[in-house]
């Protein structure tokens, strides 16, 4: 919605309230046509600022989404996570929202910090350092698969390395040899 837009919408409407206060039970007919004229009107301006359809949830994280008309809020998306829960819940899980009563921490208790993840990270040198040639694996042989296809292809590295990467970095491997190469020609003369 413009600032023009915003405007005639407004003064459409002020309009209406004015219109609003003057009415009473012997308002002649001529008068009652220009009142619905002016409702018309600010209809119209209303239809042409609105840009999105109507929602057709009640939910304020997915008013245009799925509709599930047994759901409070009649979102299909919301109602399906609240059923996961409620089907934990009773598998005998805790749900996942509901925390033990302690007292609260400065630092966090050892269950609110994430797990740590075991990934293995393939890097390639590039002359001056290692740098990240494709996505951190979660499988160890994917991750050695996918280095050994690097250097089958057409632009291979100098030197290829897998990274285990599990609350420290530990390289695993190295492929090649990495040579400290000057970026200047002629050596920095």
């Amino acid at each position: 919605m413009n600032h023009a837009q915003i405007a005639a919408l407004g003064r459409a409407l002020r309009l209406l309230g004015e219109h609003g206060e003057v009415l009473t039970a012997d308002t002649p007919d001529a008068r009652l046509h220009e009142v619905k004229a002016d409702l018309r009107r600010a209809l119209d301006l209303l239809d042409e600022t609105v840009g999105t359809n109507a929602p057709t949830t009640r939910c304020a994280e997915h008013p245009n989404g799925p509709v599930d008309e047994s759901a409070p809020d009649r979102c299909l998306l919301c109602e399906t996570r609240r059923r996961a829960a409620r089907r934990s819940e009773y598998q005998g899980r805790p749900p996942a929202t509901e925390a033990p009563d302690r007292a609260p921490s400065r630092y966090g208790v050892r269950g609110d910090r994430p797990q740590p993840q075991q990934r293995w990270l393939p890097e390639a040198w590039n002359g001056q350092e290692w740098q990240l040639c494709g996505t951190p694996r979660r499988d160890r042989r994917e991750a050695e698969a996918y280095l050994a296809a690097q250097r089958r292809g057409s632009r291979p590295a100098m030197a290829y390395r897998l990274v285990h990467e599990f609350t420290d970095y530990e390289v695993l491997r190295v492929w090649g040899t990495p040579v400290r190469v000057d970026i200047e020609p002629l050596g920095n003369l």
